[in-house]
């Protein structure tokens, strides 16, 4: 056994910088340009616009980054858990001595970069709320002035143009040229909406082109122009591709259509549909009248038929017919009176003056008396119906305060159910999203319950105003 022996010195001693170089060196020559598939994990997006992340299976994980100019490119959101498949080239990062891969091309696995970015932003502009049907904003009747933002040379402005010149000729159009496909177009589509939107007087924008792939369409899927729509303060009308092409433009614009032509057919009707709708609009109104006056003639009729007016018909006519047994009464009186005259005179022939002179004043006294009593009984005629009419005018007057029309003319309303049949008198069978028809004087609306508060009463409304 050899003792004390001392290791032989090799002819050459590597610093760390060296074997990092030559590992470097090799690595990138024996992997040029490989395919790596993994799930992302430790994503990392630097101020300076590289991305850093870890690509990882169930075994094993690699290091990877992506600078700059190729992570630009890149038309989805990375984020931790997604499937990629990436290119690129083993390198060494000297500084740690880690390994790791260059990426300059990244796809999802099993579904396209531009279909995965389409579906993203989609979900992130519809969490915003800027597909909600509530805020879209209607067309106007008759537009007089619209603006077109899309390609000069294209067929999409020749379809439009000769559209809106068949339908209606006598209409200022602006076209704001831009580029529909490729680098730098959705840039340009902006510059037009927000330029044709800050126009005085413009009723309408047309956004569009013809058909095409999902690349050359991809402009109009840019979350730039989808704001640009969104922010417009005129109605926008999205008309990119053909029927069965959808773009992010689609879902935020106020109206899609499926071609540019169909867009110029929205945009305004043809000059007969107008002379119909004012044709249907006089038909209406004049029904609308007969039907305001029938209603009326009702209303008065069932007033006149009602059981009040009846009974108080019935009553008159019985005073009537009572003044009339009285009168008959009191000149059945008479005619007794003058009966028992006639018969007086003819069993006595002529008396004395006293006897004379006695019955002109008992004559005078029955003439007195039965004067009397016609005096009195009609008096009592017109006091009886003196009442009756008080009684009727308060009838009359009650009975048009309980009117529910005229209660609804001081700003009430009814509330019915949803078929408009049955009235809602409490809070009680409302249940939230239930439909309700309320009704007012003139006219109804129908709407949805979003929130019942079974609390509130209108004294606590007051309180909470004061």
């Amino acid at each position: 056994m050899v003792k004390n022996e001392r290791p032989v010195r090799p002819d050459k001693v590597y610093t760390v910088s060296e074997i990092t170089s030559l590992v470097r060196t090799q690595l990138e020559m024996s992997f040029p340009q490989v395919w790596v598939e993994g799930e992302i994990s430790n994503f990392h997006r630097h101020s300076s616009g590289h991305w850093y992340f870890t690509l990882k299976d169930k075994s094993a994980a690699l290091k990877a980054a992506m600078f700059r100019g190729e992570a630009s490119k890149v038309k989805f959101e990375i984020k931790d858990g997604l499937q990629l498949v990436c290119r690129g080239r083993v390198s060494v990062y000297e500084p740690r001595g880690d390994y790791q891969l260059i990426v300059d091309l990244a796809e999802p696995k099993g579904k396209g970069a531009l279909q995965l970015a389409f579906e993203q932003l989609k979900d992130k502009l519809r969490a915003e709320g800027l597909f909600d049907p509530q805020r879209k904003k209607k067309l106007p009747l008759l537009p007089k002035k619209i603006g077109i933002v899309t390609s000069p040379k294209g067929a999409a402005i020749v379809d439009i143009l000769r559209t809106l010149e068949r339908r209606f000729a006598k209409l200022h159009i602006l076209i704001y040229p831009a580029r529909v496909q490729g680098e730098g177009a959705a840039d340009q589509i902006v510059e037009g909406i927000d330029y044709l939107a800050s126009l005085p007087g413009l009723d309408a924008v047309i956004v569009g082109r013809g058909g095409g792939s999902i690349e050359d369409l991809w402009a109009f899927n840019e979350e730039k122009v989808a704001r640009a729509i969104f922010r417009s303060p005129v109605p926008v009308i999205s008309a990119v591709g053909h029927e069965v092409d959808f773009t992010i433009a689609d879902f935020v614009a106020d109206i899609r259509a499926s071609t540019p032509t169909a867009a110029a057919e929205m945009v305004i009707e043809k000059e007969e549909a107008f002379a119909q709708r004012i044709d249907h609009l006089e038909r209406s109104s004049l029904q609308s009248m007969k039907f305001a006056l029938e209603s009326l003639k009702h209303e008065v009729t069932g007033l006149a038929q009602h059981r009040i007016f009846q009974t108080f018909e019935v009553r008159l006519l019985g005073l009537g017919q009572r003044i009339d047994d009285l009168e008959a009464r009191a000149w059945e009186v008479v005619r007794e009176e003058r009966r028992a005259i006639a018969e007086w005179r003819a069993r006595t022939g002529l008396l004395g003056e006293k006897i004379v002179g006695s019955f002109r004043n008992t004559l005078g006294d029955v003439r007195a008396r039965a004067a009397l009593y016609e005096e009195k009984i009609f008096g009592s005629f017109r006091a009886g119906l003196r009442d009756r009419q008080a009684t009727w005018e308060k009838l009359s007057a009650e009975l048009h305060s309980r009117s529910p029309l005229n209660i609804l003319k001081k700003g009430y309303a009814l509330c019915w159910s949803g078929d408009g049949r049955k009235p809602v008198m409490n809070i009680g069978p409302v249940r939230t999203g239930a439909a309700l028809v309320v009704s007012f004087y003139r006219g109804e609306f129908r709407c949805l319950v979003q929130e019942i508060d079974p609390e509130k009463t209108i004294e606590s409304r007051a309180i909470e105003e004061e």
